[in-house]
């Protein structure tokens, strides 16, 4: 066995689409390796990335591949043979797997006695099937762009390929893919290690031959570099310290080849600049130009940045490069501040007209349209919260959702897109208008991802929700709702910012999918389809921000989907006893009581979910019934004061009751009357039971 090593050198690939690469070429060298019988013992995988390189390095790989025995199934006996000679058929048959005649066997199925052939596929050598299956899997690769790069030629891909290496051991394996074929020879840092080839003695040598060149391949290792050189930087500075990014450090580890002190930068900027809002000076550095924030020790932000450099220089030539930063921000800030000046010699209100010129979506109508439909959609939900005990601020939230889009008429976000709602809640507060509507149309668009903070108050939770509500319902009306992976319009982003607000904000938001829905349009058909497009995303919630098990999802949604915060409360619940010995043999027990039930359905049993009288009633089933009926009232009980897990361990405590039951009783007895009674019983447990969770979803051991 040796190790396998694969690099592919490109011309610079954008930062956002190399770790979804790196992942994805690590998969498919690593499922290729094992389809074609190459890669069996459990060595190590490691995958690497750069701007200008992805790379594997898979250890135990097989020098050779095994041959492998192919049965391949033919014509029946009957068609194959005639007077016991063989019919064309089986003579066609034996030449298409390339045996004689004579070599067919007969072996017996299940249809009765077919012709079965056995071939082998020889072995071949590794580096000859590595270097036939890998442009396949480099073609394969997603991105969310490609290109073209050879007039006439096929292969598109993300950018340019300017070099491949691949090596099994000290071998060479010919890949051949867009233009290149592979060598055992590497490139180092384009500025500071120049042009010259670096070859590699062995694929375990990689990342130290790298290194060498200015160039750390693990993404972890530069993340970590970079993280080191920022602290050390900023330590300069008396009492400062980096404001924490995990997305802009990402970035950055993205864009760069090469990490160390020399490749920070501290710049600063004029505290003038301070008297603009922070949300605005932090999105300038952040976004436009891929600075980190510095703050002081009372956390506020100080008259500094911090600059990262995919390259490294003497003292000199930072300060060149930093007056350069200093002067590219400088310019940057003025433009923040005179937009912010201009943008104030018109209020909010007054732009409320102007989102007649702005448009929404064509078929759906201005921004004032949609402003409108958002302020009914509100205060509407906001009825139904009050009625149910939530202290909400009507006059706020009217004005918020009046003035929520007006930020879109301002230079800031036109300049700035980025800062949308943020902007009008800061203008709004500059301006005057109340404080509980300022926050709502500041907090708006929140949450914008899974990892975010839904908004603060009750009247931004409102908003939030009608404002995402009204762009879906205004979508699935036209009939664009999201299909496989596209979703153009992040509709899906949309619903999972419902449904994290109604799961996670506190005091609670007692409002259903169902309510949103149909608040949310008239139209019965597409209500419908809002509201199983937001269970699809609670379910979506459940497992991947809750870390629900596919199953508790299933058995919990089954049992009720409406109330977000309620199906979350009896998730969690599950999870808690589901390691139980008495709830999975009860779990199992309520999957053979719903498969009995369907049965005798399908047979054309009668069944009532009440109980039902019958003559010489079986001590087995007179327990059960009983524990049932007593365990029923206590489980109600704990179910509505929530008490979800309490509520299931009671439900556990059945067991002695069901397994005596299923041990003693046959419920499909030939007795009509008997049989009724049984099922009935069986009918009514599952009814009183499945409230907080459809127990036979739950998948139990055996």
């Amino acid at each position: 066995m040796a190790d396998f090593l694969f690099e592919i050198g490109l011309e610079e690939v954008p930062a956002r689409m190399i770790a979804r690469a790196e992942a994805e070429l690590k998969r498919r060298v690593v499922d290729m390796l094992r389809r074609e019988r190459l890669l069996f013992a459990k060595g190590s995988v490691k995958s690497y990335s750069t701007p200008r390189r992805l790379a594997v390095l898979v250890s135990d790989v097989e020098e050779n591949q095994n041959p492998l025995q192919v049965e391949t199934l033919g014509p029946s006996t009957k068609v194959a043979y005639r007077d016991g000679q063989p019919t064309p058929a089986a003579m066609s048959f034996a030449k298409k797997v390339g045996v004689d005649v004579s070599e067919l066997r007969k072996v017996q199925t299940a249809k009765g006695e077919y012709l079965q052939a056995l071939s082998y596929t020889p072995a071949r050598k590794t580096v000859d099937v590595i270097g036939e299956e890998m442009p396949k899997e480099l073609a394969g690769i997603y991105w969310a762009k490609n290109m073209y790069w050879r007039a006439g030629k096929p292969e598109r891909f993300v950018r340019p390929v300017r070099w491949m290496m691949a090596l099994l051991g000290e071998q060479v394996v010919p890949v051949a893919f867009g233009g290149k074929t592979a060598g055992a020879v590497t490139y180092g840092h384009r500025v500071l290690f120049g042009d010259a080839a670096i070859r590699l003695e062995a694929p375990a040598k990689y990342e130290e031959a790298l290194l060498g060149a200015h160039v750390i391949a693990d993404v972890e290792t530069r993340r970590q570099r970079i993280r080191k050189a920022l602290d050390r930087v900023t330590r300069t500075v008396e009492g400062a310290r980096w404001r924490e990014d995990h997305g802009l450090v990402d970035t950055l580890t993205h864009l760069t080849e090469w990490a160390s002190d020399r490749s920070v930068i501290l710049g600063s900027f004029e505290p003038q600049y301070l008297a603009l809002p922070e949300e605005v000076l932090v999105t300038v550095m952040r976004d436009h130009q891929k600075y980190l924030a510095v703050e002081d020790k009372a956390g506020k932000l100080a008259a500094h940045f911090l600059a990262v450099l995919n390259t490294e220089a003497d003292a000199q030539g930072l300060a060149v490069i930093r007056h350069g930063n200093e002067r590219v921000l400088r310019a940057r800030f003025n433009d923040a501040r005179f937009f912010w000046e201009f943008d104030q010699r018109a209020t909010l209100k007054e732009r409320v007209k102007l989102l007649e010129n702005v448009t929404f979506q064509k078929e759906l109508g201005s921004y004032a349209a949609k402003s409108t439909r958002v302020r009914e959609l509100a205060l509407g939900l906001a009825e139904i919260g009050i009625a149910r005990g939530v202290t909400v601020d009507a006059v706020a939230l009217d004005e918020a959702a009046t003035l929520a889009k007006t930020d879109l008429t301002t230079e800031l976000v036109k300049e700035f897109t980025e800062l949308q709602g943020i902007v009008g809640g800061l203008y709004a507060k500059a301006q005057g208008v109340a404080a509980a509507a300022a926050d709502a149309i500041y907090d708006q668009y929140l949450p914008e991802s899974m990892e975010d903070a839904v908004p603060r108050t009750v009247e931004g939770a409102l908003l939030s929700i009608a404002d995402k509500a009204d762009t879906i319902a205004g979508m699935f009306g036209l009939g664009m709702e999201p299909t496989g992976s596209k979703d153009p319009f992040a509709l899906r982003r949309a619903a999972n910012g419902i449904v994290k607000i109604l799961a996670e904000r506190a005091p609670a938001l007692p409002l259903t999918l169902s309510e949103v829905a149909g608040r949310a349009t008239a139209n019965e058909a597409v209500e419908a389809k809002i509201r199983a497009f937001l269970v699809e995303r609670l379910e979506f919630y459940l497992r991947e921000a809750k870390g629900q098990a596919y199953d508790v999802v299933a058995a919990v949604l089954a049992a009720g989907s409406d109330d977000v915060r309620d199906a979350v409360a009896r998730a969690e619940a599950v999870s808690a006893v589901r390691g139980s010995a008495d709830f999975e043999a009860v779990s199992a027990a309520f999957k053979r009581m719903k498969n009995i039930l369907s049965q005798a359905k399908e047979k054309g049993e009668s069944i009532d979910s009440a109980p039902v009288a019958a003559k010489n009633v079986h001590p087995a089933q007179g327990a059960l019934a009983e524990a049932a009926a007593v365990l029923g009232g206590k489980v109600d009980t704990l179910s509505e004061g929530h008490e979800y897990v309490a509520a299931l361990e009671a439900v556990a405590t059945l067991r002695p009751q069901v397994d005596g039951f299923f041990d003693q009783v046959m419920v499909m007895d030939p007795d009509a009357e008997v049989r009724r009674s049984r099922l009935a019983l069986l009918a009514s447990i599952v009814k009183s039971f499945s409230g907080i969770a459809d127990f036979s979803e739950i998948v139990v051991a055996g």
